[in-house]
């Protein structure tokens, strides 16, 4: 595999972490997570920290979208919501001095497969049929549903070259990680790239 990955994800999640693992060859993965709060206010310095302590190297970020590593699921003892997912997601978005962003990848677990993909319907405003597909605070973590629907959007549907998220199933992206590895690093120099958005960093 020719990209460096880290895999965010929740602990209720770590047998397709391990899976992933054992798959890939130990050099192209980072097996490690982001297991501390970064005690400051300094967006920057927070950022910095983890691309450096945790995400070094990596240039695609693999975020499994299970049942628990949603926006709006619960606290974590920390007492905010999913802070370490969502650290390491903005991390992974995140440019800046001695940093550059790095492609990300939803791949939404089998449990979750009837939550996100929902079905086609015929589109009121071009008459034609869409893949409904529900990510939002719901089932992800707002850095990813953000920047997978990027807004400001025209258009009844977004199009591959409108969202810089890559979403994917997993068996799709087991049976074949390097295509959608490949199609997520290949985004950081797409023009959709200056669209994307990171929320707070404190």
């Amino acid at each position: 595999m020719a990209h460096k990955c880290f895999i965010s994800f929740k602990k209720e999640d770590m047998y397709y972490k391990d899976k992933l693992i054992e798959k890939f060859d130990k050099s192209d993965v980072i097996d490690k997570t982001l297991d501390k709060t970064i005690n400051s206010n300094d967006g920057d310095y927070i950022m910095s920290v983890i691309r450096s302590e945790y995400l070094k190297d990596s240039t695609v970020t693999i975020f499994l979208i299970g049942e628990h590593s949603s926006e709006n699921e619960g606290r974590d003892y920390l007492g905010d919501k999913n802070y370490f997912i969502q650290k390491e997601l903005q991390a992974t978005l995140y440019n800046g001095k001695d940093n550059s962003r790095s492609g990300l990848i939803g791949v939404v677990l089998p449990n979750m497969y009837e939550k996100v993909y929902k079905g086609n319907y015929q589109c009121t405003q071009c008459q034609g049929n869409h893949n409904y597909v529900n990510i939002n605070d719901d089932t992800a973590i707002r850095e990813f549903s953000r920047n997978y629907y990027v807004a400001p959007h025209n258009g009844c549907a977004w199009t591959p070259d409108e969202r810089y998220a890559i979403l994917v199933k997993w068996d799709d992206f087991y049976n074949n990680p390097e295509k959608y590895i490949e199609e997520a690093f290949n985004k950081r120099s797409d023009p959709i790239a200056n669209k994307i958005r990171i929320y707070n960093l404190r």
